[in-house]
């Protein structure tokens, strides 16, 4: 017996209309408060625009990379991401091993990922490159031959020291460093130099002529031609030699990006400061030179109309930078923030960019690492399973002996990275395991949704009877119990919420004479029926849902024409049967929050439109998943056969291993994270699926943003 009919369901966003504020309003009313408008957050819509529901890699790719790059990259084509750019991080989490069946089957023991995450899409059963049509990360290539030989750094035999050589103090004196370069034959060669003292004055500023023909002078940034260098006497030993005279024993040298100098001046000097490193940015980045002076100091350096780069404005600059940090310290410092202040010019000067160019700046063949690296971000890997993977310069990857060490890392390492891959690792369901998991599922809601109502007199009507089961919503079947002194009946309901409401509002009634109960079979599979439905009712994609049901084929157009009395509504869902395309008498209505979804459903039922319903109970995604699993036919009774594995599982319920114990700790394990993690960010938990010796299996994705007013961990509960 199918537990359900095959439909489809018929998706409608409810249009919202301004709210105008009258002149009249305003005049009568001259000290109204003017609320200011809240500030935007990075947000995901409330329903994923897709009609088929099976999300593949290469479309997740698409929400990542728009995650990075924002309208520099075309928006997915499945899903809204509103207000990309308030985006603060992104996190995934692999659950490698686990499917649809993990979810379903230890539903009680998820707790925090169906209460949190609103957002639930299939995954296929994953491929060999799961990680690489996501995020661009290349499994190894197995090479035979002999290995390569890895050369090593050039060596520093021609570079010279200063002759600084005595011991600093907190009086020794700072001396701001900087200098241009161009390319020739033989790599990079100074082409100017300038060196200003702690006061501000110039004591050195100096061209100079590459010792090999120039092949690009960078004039861009240094405004220097070949044309000008060519009268030009000065050459490196020159400079050399100038400098070791001019700098004290105990000078210390300043700079940014001072280590590039110091090597096209092939001097070693024992004493400096980077201000590149002394303002360090999140996964080892740096901060340009011009960004810092203009957010600390002030002063607009480097400016585009003019041509190249003052190398004596530059040096100073970095001795200004210094003092600051000298003066005021570390924590003035972290709270100007200068993370967030650089991300959002990043940001602004790819929309300008784009608007420039009148569309996406990057190639929508590029993958997230690839963008990650255009934005010069790193990715951030946590995983056990290391070995399978090449590795990738703008990618750190750290690997972890066990899934408790994968937690550890990662909540001091997440926070850090702008993107990042969480992956816990899990053995996947044995093939008999799995297979009596889908057929013990399917039962459990077939069972579920049955409900035994009685007793009734002999003689009743037959007829009216099943019209007051069929108001509760759309009947499977209808049986009469004739194994009892009193008849009674047998519904299955094509929805859990039917039965529900059976029971919820028949129970205890007076029908024909006699008091009737409505209730449940009592089986192995109904047993904590109760505390399921409870847990269903508050899964977050049931959160503002309501099920309505008794309504003819005008309804629609009867609630659009009252839609004043729902101004939260936001969608409507209408299952259609696929064979005669028929729309049934039921829907789903989504509306913003669960307080406005009890709302309406009081105003639903108030009216004389001859409805009843309830709060949802069966999330979308899960009513496809149930229609895609085919149980074995059911033995006859007295007949089961009960293959030698089961035994196995029965007594492994205490063991550390088992699938209940590892679901549990895994919903844990991501909860911690989860708390750690800053507002703003884009989560992702992505169970891939299996398609190995252990069966085929499809996956899992869950989707939500963390939100600024989400509160502290809750309380544990199974």
């Amino acid at each position: 017996m199918e537990l359900e009919t095959e439909m489809e369901t018929e998706t409608e966003t409810i249009p919202r209309k301004r709210k105008g504020t009258p002149n009249s309003a305003l005049e009568t009313e001259p000290d109204l408060e003017i609320k200011e408008p809240k500030a935007k957050k990075a947000r995901l819509s409330s329903i994923l625009f897709a009609e088929n529901d099976v999300i593949t890699p290469k479309q997740l790719c698409e929400l990542l990379k728009y995650a990075v790059l924002g309208k520099s990259t075309p928006e997915p084509s499945w899903c809204q991401l509103l207000h990309q750019n308030h985006l603060n991080n992104v996190v995934v989490f692999i659950l490698k091993g686990m499917s649809q069946l993990h979810f379903y089957r230890f539903y009680l023991e998820f707790r925090f990922l169906r209460k949190t995450f609103r957002h639930k899409f299939s995954l296929p059963p994953p491929t060999s490159r799961f990680l690489f049509n996501i995020v661009g990360l290349q499994r190894k290539k197995l090479v035979r031959g002999f290995p390569r030989t890895i050369k090593g750094s050039p060596n520093c035999e021609n570079f010279i020291l200063t002759k600084c050589d005595g011991f600093i103090t907190d009086n020794s004196p700072l001396f701001g460093l900087n200098c241009e370069m161009c390319l020739t034959s033989k790599g990079r060669e100074l082409t100017r130099i300038s060196l200003v003292a702690e006061r501000g004055h110039c004591i050195m500023d100096e061209l100079v002529k590459p010792d090999f023909k120039i092949l690009d002078s960078f004039t861009s940034f240094s405004g220097i031609t070949e044309k000008i260098l060519n009268p030009v006497p000065t050459k490196l030993k020159d400079v050399q030699t100038l400098l070791r005279q001019l700098l004290p024993p105990d000078a210390v040298l300043v700079g940014h990006f001072l280590d590039s100098d110091l090597r096209v001046l092939k001097m070693i000097h024992p004493y400096v400061i980077d201000t590149s490193l002394l303002y360090i940015r999140k996964q080892h980045r740096r901060f340009k030179l011009r960004f810092l002076a203009k957010v600390i100091l002030g002063k607009d350096i480097q400016c585009p109309d003019k041509l190249g780069h003052d190398t004596i404005e530059d040096a100073r600059t970095s001795l200004e930078l210094v003092r600051y940090f000298l003066k005021y310290g570390p924590k003035k410092i972290a709270e100007l923030n200068l993370e967030a202040l650089a991300s959002r010019e990043e940001l602004k000067a790819a929309s300008q960019e784009t608007e420039k160019k009148g569309g996406p700046t990057k190639p929508p063949n590029m993958s997230v690492l690839e963008c990650l690296d255009s934005m010069g971000q790193k990715l951030l890997f946590l995983t056990r399973d290391i070995d399978e993977l090449s590795s990738s310069r703008n990618c750190l990857t750290i690997k972890c002996s066990s899934n408790k060490e994968v937690l550890e890392e990662a909540k001091v390492e997440v926070p850090l990275f702008p993107f990042s891959i969480v992956q816990f690792s899990f053995e996947p369901f044995s093939p008999i395991f799995a297979d009596e998991v889908k057929q013990s599922m399917k039962t459990k809601w077939t069972e579920m949704s049955t409900v035994y109502a009685g007793p009734f007199v002999k003689n009743c009507n037959i007829g009216p009877l099943k019209k007051m089961f069929k108001s509760m919503g759309p009947v499977q079947s209808v049986t009469l119990v004739l194994e009892t002194f009193r008849p009674y009946f047998c519904v299955q309901y094509e929805v859990l919420e039917a039965a529900q409401l059976a029971i919820e509002t028949m129970n205890g009634i007076l029908v024909e004479g006699s008091y009737i109960k409505v209730r449940r079979p009592v089986t192995e599979f109904t047993l904590e029926c109760d505390t399921l439905v409870h847990e269903l009712e508050q899964d977050c994609e049931n959160q503002g849902t309501i099920y309505v049901t008794g309504f003819g084929k005008a309804f629609k157009e009867h609630l659009l024409e009252h839609s004043s009395l729902f101004p939260s509504l936001e969608a409507m869902i209408l299952p259609k049967d696929v064979k005669s395309r028929q729309q049934k008498n039921y829907c789903f209505l989504k509306f913003k929050s669960r307080d406005s979804a009890q709302v309406a459903l009081e105003i639903l039922k108030g009216k004389d439109w001859k409805l009843k319903g309830r709060h949802a109970l069966t999330p979308m995604h899960l009513q496809t998943w149930l229609k895609d699993i085919h149980p074995e036919p059911a033995m006859p009774s007295g007949l089961q056969l009960v293959p030698p594995l089961l035994e196995k599982h029965v007594f492994q319920i205490a063991e550390e291993n088992h699938p209940r114990i590892v679901a549990w700790r895994c919903n844990r394990k991501i909860e911690k994270l989860y708390h750690c993690l800053s507002p703003g960010t884009l989560c992702l938990i992505l169970m891939p699926g299996t398609n190995n010796t252990f069966g085929l299996h499809p996956g899992l994705g869950l989707m939500k943003i963390k939100e600024e007013e989400e509160s502290d961990p809750p309380g544990l509960g199974v």
